[in-house]
Formats: structure tokens, sequence, C-alpha cells
């Protein structure tokens, strides 16, 4: 079956990115209306409709050049510039799932300010572009943008990172971040909520790697020494069940069987498959929102026996922490960097948290 036009931008783009990398570094690669002067015309052979084909097609026609545009005849035009951030994120793309607010937007906003173009994506849009904005205020124009995604729709996925491929040519990371959870007795939960909860923790994973993975195996076809990162921030509750919250806990277990599964098929692609378990952020609006938290959950529920107020609950918690605090971003951060800076890992879950949850 011939390729759409928007099958062949999310190969045309994050091909030319790799193909294009100076110092080591992907280009930028920027569909544009009109190309600038000098621009570098590509015809793709009318048989060429892989992924496979396109790349080689591409191969031919750029590499050894290093135009300032490129215009593939019935894809696009395409700027082209290099990357000249600093930092441990430097010349990455990323996008991050649930990043308008709370946790996923400190991750987007660490990212930038190591050197990263990040993608905000999320179900409410405004907050997503509004905190992009925010972003490219503080580290240069074009550092970040915001998209909507619904991860429980693949249309909406697909939709959103062809957003990103057309900005920035492609991606290098992507954070599965966005979750949510209902906690109840098994006795009394809702099948809506059971079902919800499973539906963006869970399926919505699925539904992104699903979506992002062949955008990120292009950049490998074009370079055999590419390799891309995919990583679930997933949960202590992953490792471990969690009393009267068995919805959020078997979303986070099934999230680990298929990062695992994802990485062994994937690394053939040169992407890697990691999850991160933080322990409880405490901080963040997950557990704090003074309407939806956990902590009011908790409490409404009865789940911490003898707890009158939302400060017992929340000492209860922090009692069973060795390292006596909350998972914080940075804890988190350092375990993200470690991942994508270390090439012989894949399939695994790496728990952040502060000792509550020791891997035996």
């Amino acid at each position: 079956m011939p390729l759409s036009d928007a099958e062949k931008l999310t190969i045309v783009a994050p091909a030319l990115r790799v193909l294009l990398a100076a110092d080591g570094r992907p280009a930028r690669v920027t569909k544009v209306e009109a190309p600038p002067a000098g621009a570098l015309a590509v015809a793709l052979p009318s048989d060429a409709e892989s992924p496979e084909a396109i790349v080689a097609a591409l191969r031919a026609a750029v590499v050894g050049k290093a135009p300032p545009a490129v215009v593939v005849e019935g894809v696009g035009a395409f700027a082209v510039t290099a990357c000249r951030t600093s930092g441990r994120a430097a010349g990455k793309v990323a996008v991050v799932t649930g990043a308008a607010q709370g946790f996923g937007l400190e991750i987007a906003q660490d990212l930038a300010a190591q050197g990263a173009c990040v993608a905000l994506a999320d179900l409410n849009v405004d907050g997503a572009v509004e905190a992009a904005a925010a972003i490219c205020r503080r580290q240069g124009e074009g550092r970040a943008m915001g998209v909507a995604m619904n991860v429980t729709d693949a249309a909406s996925i697909r939709a959103a990172l062809a957003g990103v491929v057309e900005a920035y040519g492609g991606f290098d990371l992507f954070i599965s971040n966005a979750g949510v959870l209902k906690a109840e007795s098994v006795k009394t939960q809702s099948r809506k909520d059971f079902d919800f909860v499973t539906a963006v923790n869970y399926t919505g994973y699925f539904l992104c790697v699903q979506a992002a993975a062949p955008i990120l195996a292009v950049g490998h076809a074009a370079d055999a020494a590419y390799r891309s990162d995919i990583i679930q921030i997933n949960s202590k509750s992953g490792l471990a069940g969690s009393n009267r919250n068995g919805a959020y806990a078997g979303s986070k277990f099934g999230g680990i069987g298929l990062t695992q599964s994802f990485a062994l098929e994937l690394v053939a692609d040169g992407i890697k498959v990691n999850a991160i378990c933080p322990g409880n952020f405490f901080d963040g609006p997950l557990w704090s929102d003074p309407d939806h938290g956990l902590f009011v959950q908790y409490l409404r529920t009865g789940k911490v026996p003898g707890a009158a107020t939302i400060a017992d609950v929340k000492a209860f918690y922090e009692a069973k922490v060795p390292m006596g605090r909350g998972c914080r971003t940075a804890d988190v951060m350092h375990a993200v960097y470690y991942l994508i800076d270390q090439h012989y890992e894949t399939g695994q879950a790496v728990p952040v948290t502060g000792g509550q949850v020791m891997l035996s």
C-alpha cells in the first residue's frame, strides 16, 4: 500500500535530522512553506514506499552536503539548522506526556535547561502551550512547544507527534509520564474508575509507544550508531502492591511488562526502553491537590487507620521512607539522564524510592 503524505513526513524529516547531523548531534529540521535560497532539491524514486527505501534515497542525495534547506518532492520543504545548546540533553528533542503541570512539567523544564528542545504534550493543550511559552522565555525561542494529546486516543497521539516532526524533524526521547489514579477498595470501586485508570496508565502507554517507535526507528535506519530512548514514568506501585489501590498498581505492574517486552522488540531499531519507578511525590498535585489529591482520597477512604487530617496521612507515608521524605523531580532526573547516557541498559525498571522499595 502506498505511503500517505503524513507517513512520508514522519520518515523524511527524522531521516534528514540524522543524515545531516553535525558534531554528533542531529540537525534541527523544520517544515517550512518556502525554503531559503540554496535549498537542495531531492526527488524520491517512484517506488520508494518503505522507510528503508526513503532513507536510502535521502542518504544518496544529502550525505556529505550541508544545505540550509532540503526540498523533498511530494513531501515538502525543510529548513536545516545546527544545534547550539549545551548540557546533559544538548541536541536532543524530547516529548513529555502529561506535561502541562506538575511532575511532567518539571521534567520538561529540566530537560530544556539541560539543552533539549521539548514538546509538552497534554490533554490540557492551553496549559501545555502556556508552559512551553514560559520555557521559551527562559531558554530561547523555539526551545519548547505545546501540543494537544489524549494518550487514550491513537489518532490524537499521531497528530501530536506529526506536529513535533514538523517543528523539530523528529525526537530522540519519549517520556511517557501521563497518568491518573483512582484509589478505592476492590470491594467498592466502580468498573468505570478501574477502566479509566487502565486506559490512561496501561493502554495509553502502549498507544504512545506504538506511535513513537516507528519515528524513532528511522534515525537508526539512517545511522546504525544512532540510539534513542523511551522512558515510562512508572511508580513504586509497579514494583509492590498498593493497598486499596489495585487499579493503579495493576496498571503500573502491566507497564513494566510492556517496558520489558518493548525493549526486547525495539532494541533492533536502536531504541532503549526503560521505566523509572519513583517513590511518592508528596509535593506534587497528584498527592497534594486539595480536592482530588491522594492525601485527600486516602483520608476519605480510610486507607490510613486513625488519620484525622491530611497532615496525619502525609506523616504516615513519610515515615515509610527510610530516607524520610518524598521523591522529588531532581531525584527522578538523575535516573532519566542515567538511562539516556547508559547505552548498555534496556528493559529495566529503575527504583527511585528513597529505599522504600528494594529490588530482590
